[in-house]
């Protein structure tokens, strides 16, 4: 599964670390599509210290909502 390029440039400009509301929050005011938003609302984990972990837990859920379909 790989991550939109919206989203992806939208990690990259973000500052760490920070809390999954503050993903979300960012998200919306910058626009970025509903399923992106989805995506982040349904992250793992309340903070992130990098925007790797981020990407990962991402990677990981979508990942894992494939297994159980």
């Amino acid at each position: 599964m790989s991550l939109s390029m919206s989203l992806q440039r939208f990690l990259a400009g973000m500052e760490f670390p920070a809390t999954k509301d503050d993903l979300v929050r960012e998200a919306m005011r910058d626009g970025l599509d509903s399923d992106d938003i989805r995506m982040l609302m349904q992250l793992d984990h309340d903070s992130y210290d990098a925007r790797w972990q981020v990407r990962l837990s991402l990677v990981a859920s979508a990942d894992s909502a494939l297994v159980a379909a």
